[in-house]
């Protein structure tokens, strides 16, 4: 099959499969493309923003921070930052280089991990202001358990409260501009939509951070609309409002590692002990619990998994070699989060046996292969 028409399928054979020739992502992932020569779209990007004028977006910056900037004690953006390394450096950014007067933003996530708990307060200690969000647990588990069983996404009502809850406090507090971290529909391959927009609204969040699930999955919940409040966007306000919401990677070469450094010396960021659940880094996606479960059924579905996502980073990077990532996916990336087992039992109240019928469903199963109650890839990466 053509790299062209290959691309984006998920139910595919394992013969039709195939593997960027820059890095080593498959061509399962959702919204990719890859170009003539086998290249996906984020290595193109990795390349292509080498020689992209930064200093013609820094004024593009500098002219919608001027825009915000209100010189009266007031917060002139808002930042979501759970206290991980990519908030921490945006923050930081915004604060130090630019002199804005920043508030950040968490949503408490479910199952959060005691790492997750001591980075945030290194972060609020090491100098800024923030709101934390907690919104109502027996709404975000029921949210998280439908998108878990409909969707296979655990943490679907956190995913959806870092986008609602954030445009509800931002509208609250007329703070029109809202910076994210990178847009990974550019960095990691998806749409090219927003290449050159680097300002969206909730309608964008919906499509594609939010899967196109947002109103099936309310739908499916019977809980009453006043504990859905920081799940639920007020479109009518936000039509009006016109939040600026956008991503730093657009106006700043984003590079992970370097935000993990960033924050490391200026925000107490601190590593894991030990590498995260299905991946060989120790230092990214470690505040909760969750994120392990989220990533094992991606890997489910499409074939690959967490080790991928950060192994092609590195590639692109040009940090590691792509032998090197081939050896790290095939050594981390089938791990099912054993650790965690018991926590999403009890989270989503279930058996074990439920639990795996679910997981079971999502397997893709003309691409893997089930051994001993565990799936396993029936393919080679090449």
């Amino acid at each position: 099959m053509s790299w062209s028409k290959a691309a984006n399928l998920i139910d595919v054979n394992k013969e039709e499969l195939f593997w960027c020739t820059n890095c080593v992502m498959m061509s399962t992932r959702p919204r990719i493309t890859f170009n003539k020569k086998g290249m996906c779209n984020a290595c193109e990007w990795s390349i292509k923003k080498k020689n992209i004028n930064w200093s013609k977006r820094k004024k593009s910056l500098l002219n919608l921070l001027k825009k915000h900037k209100k010189n009266d004690g007031n917060f002139d953006c808002l930042v979501p930052c759970s206290g991980g390394k990519d908030g921490s450096y945006v923050a930081y950014q915004l604060k130090h280089k630019f002199k804005m007067n920043p508030l950040c933003i968490t949503v408490n996530p479910p199952l959060r991990l005691e790492i997750g708990e001591k980075n945030l307060k290194s972060f609020i200690n090491s100098g800024y202001e923030l709101i934390s969000v907690d919104c109502d647990q027996e709404s975000m588990r029921e949210i998280n358990k439908a998108g878990f069983i409909e969707m296979g996404s655990p943490y679907y009502g956190w995913l959806v409260s870092i986008h609602t809850a954030v445009a509800k406090i931002a509208s609250q507090m007329n703070i029109n501009l809202v910076f994210y971290g990178e847009d990974g529909e550019i960095e990691y391959g998806g749409t090219k939509e927003s290449e050159k927009k680097p300002i969206y609204d909730y309608k964008y969040q919906k499509k594609i951070y939010l899967e196109g699930g947002y109103d099936k999955i309310l739908k499916k919940i019977k809980i009453p609309k006043k504990k859905l409040n920081f799940f639920l966007f007020n479109e009518k306000n936000l039509d009006k409002k016109k939040i600026d919401i956008t991503h730093w990677s657009y106006y700043e070469n984003w590079d992970p590692y370097r935000n993990y450094l960033t924050a490391k010396r200026h925000c107490g960021l601190l590593d894991n002990e030990e590498v995260n659940s299905g991946t060989f880094t120790n230092f990214a996606q470690n505040d909760q619990a969750l994120y392990a479960l989220h990533a094992y059924i991606m890997y489910l579905k499409f074939g690959f998994g967490r080790a991928t996502q950060d192994a092609c980073i590195e590639v692109r990077r040009e940090s590691m070699e792509r032998e090197q990532a081939k050896n790290l996916i095939n050594l981390y990336d089938e791990k099912f989060p054993h650790e965690f087992l018991d926590l999403y039992l009890k989270y989503f109240k279930m058996s074990k046996k439920e639990f795996f019928k679910i997981i079971d469903k999502f397997a893709n199963k003309k691409i893997l292969k089930k051994i001993d109650g565990y799936w396993y890839k029936n393919f080679k990466l090449i």
